[in-house]
Parts: structure tokens; C-alpha cells; sequence
């Protein structure tokens, strides 16, 4: 009975972590979408990018706190181009505001062009990198519970991401005026909001955080070129979340990654990966806006 409940508790936390991961990347969907009322389907190369740009530096020689702040920044400002140069005017025409078909159609190319970048590298096509953060392989003892240091670190670090955001968004100027243009762009310009550099903001902060989540996922899957696929089981987590609200969206991701781990512990082998997709049709089924549609951040 106690070795149930131990494994039963570390399958738990397990879950947790990676639903943390899903947490973070579908905060950087929700996040754009409110700003830009775009979905974007770049976030899993955005975070694939950001994770090899931190390996990439720590190669170069720059410590790992110093890489993981250049990657991260780096991916920032990665999104914040990609969104002043291609996705505001393609081929001379405004990209925002555009059908969403025309949006999901620019940024699933753009994903692919960043993951062909990606790819012409021969060392990062033909293998998968360690990174080691501070803690990643210890283990933590509560009496007869082993819990990995790694997965304790991505809750942390996940906790930290979810504070900073809020309070960003409740006391800054910049995140003020975010807000604003996710309730009404147009009102908000005519108060004085620049409502074209709050959408730049919105992309490069959908970046920061599809890299943060990949520096996070690091430890538990290596950093390889497919690790952004992740993004496909992020995305039914936004969904669940409403897709305009932010605390849903990470709760949407710790809950799938829960229901996942959970899935993976009673049922056969292969069966815990369609469970995201069967839950995300039951849950629209049941609750077409989403678990936290009525809760905008």
C-alpha cells in the first residue's frame, strides 16, 4: 500500500512538472492572442530555438546563468522582429487583423523556416544535448519519497514566471497598456496607447516564454530538434483555458500534464499521448469557451 502511494505521488509531481512546461507555452499562445488576436503555431520552434540557443552559448564559453538569459532574450528578440518585419507586412500587406487562416498559415511557414535554420546546422540535426541547470539531477528526500531535483526546479521556476507576469501586468506601465489592447485595441489607441509597439511586446514576450519552457524541458527530454512538438499538446491546454485567459492557461497545462501522467500510470503504453486531444474534444463538448474564458487576466 505505501509503495502505491509513493509511486502514485511521484507520478503525481511528475505530471506536474510537465504540465508546468505545457503551462508556460500556452501562456505564450494565450498571450499573443490577446494582444494580437492571432494564433500562432511558431511557439514549439520558437522554444525548440530558444533551447539550442542556450546550448550554443554555454559551447561558446558564457556561463550558464549568462546563456540562459541570452537565450532567452535572444528568442525575445527573435519574436519582436519576426513581428515587425514579416508578420506586420508580408509581401507589402499588413499581416494583423487579417483572417485568422492567413495568421495560422504565415506562422506555421515561419516555424518551418526557423526549424530548416535549425536543421542546415549539422551538430544540432544529428544530435540531443544535456543541459544542466543547477539541481537537475538531484535527488530530494522526504522520508521514503524520492522527488527529482529537476522536476522541483521546473515548478519553481514556473511559480517565479506566473508571479513576474502578474505582477508585470498589474503594475507596470507597459503591462497596463497590454491589457488594454487585449480588451479593446482600438479604444485603447484613441487613450493614447501605441497599440503596433504593444503587439511587438506581445510577440516577444510569446517568445521569452516558448524558450523559458524549453530551457525547462532541457532536463527531462535533452535539447533535440523535434522537442518543440510539445506545442501540440500546449496548444489543446490553451484551449481549455479559454484562449483568453492567462491564469487558465497554465492551469489548463498543469491539468493536462496531471490527467496525462495519471493516464500513462493505469493505461497501456502509447495510450497517455491521446488523451490531451480526447479531453480537449470533451471539454469543448462541454464547455465550447473554455475552463477560463470568464476569468480574463
Amino acid at each position: 500500500m505505501l509503495r502505491a502511494m509513493l509511486t502514485f505521488i511521484q507520478v503525481l509531481v511528475s505530471g506536474v512538472a510537465m504540465g508546468c512546461v505545457y503551462g508556460l507555452v500556452a501562456l505564450s499562445f494565450v498571450l499573443i492572442y490577446k494582444a494580437a488576436d492571432t494564433v500562432s503555431f511558431m511557439q514549439g520552434e520558437l522554444l525548440m530555438v530558444g533551447a539550442f540557443a542556450v546550448v550554443a552559448l554555454q559551447a561558446a564559453g558564457w556561463p550558464l546563468a549568462v546563456a540562459l538569459i541570452g537565450g532567452v532574450a535572444g528568442a525575445a528578440l527573435l519574436g519582436a522582429v519576426l513581428e515587425r518585419t514579416v508578420l506586420r507586412h508580408t509581401l507589402g500587406q499588413p499581416a494583423m487583423g487579417q483572417s485568422h487562416l492567413g495568421a495560422v498559415l504565415l506562422t506555421f511557414g515561419l516555424g518551418l523556416m526557423l526549424r530548416g535554420g535549425v536543421t542546415a546546422v549539422p551538430a544540432a540535426s544529428h544530435g540531443m544535448f544535456a543541459l544542466p541547470l543547477p539541481w537537475a539531477d538531484a535527488v530530494v528526500r522526504l522520508g521514503p519519497l524520492s522527488l527529482p531535483g529537476g522536476q522541483l526546479l521546473v515548478m519553481a521556476v514556473t511559480a517565479l514566471a506566473a508571479a513576474a507576469l502578474s505582477l508585470f501586468f498589474r503594475y507596470s506601465r507597459s503591462g497596463l497598456a497590454l491589457r488594454a489592447c487585449a480588451e479593446d485595441a482600438r479604444s485603447a489607441a484613441l487613450m493614447g496607447v501605441p497599440v503596433a509597439r504593444m503587439h511587438t511586446l506581445a510577440w516577444a514576450l510569446g517568445a521569452a516564454l516558448a524558450a523559458l519552457a524549453g530551457v525547462l524541458l532541457a532536463p527531462i527530454t535533452f535539447v533535440h530538434l523535434n522537442m518543440g512538438f510539445i506545442a501540440l499538446k500546449a496548444f489543446p491546454a490553451a484551449v481549455l483555458g479559454g484562449l483568453t485567459s492567462l491564469p487558465g492557461a497554465l492551469a489548463g497545462g498543469v491539468f493536462l500534464g496531471v490527467v496525462e501522467a495519471l493516464a500513462g500510470l493505469v493505461l497501456p503504453e502509447g495510450t497517455k499521448d491521446v488523451v490531451p486531444y480526447l479531453l480537449l474534444l470533451a471539454a469543448l463538448l462541454l464547455f465550447p469557451a473554455g475552463f477560463g474564458a470568464r476569468r480574463a487576466a
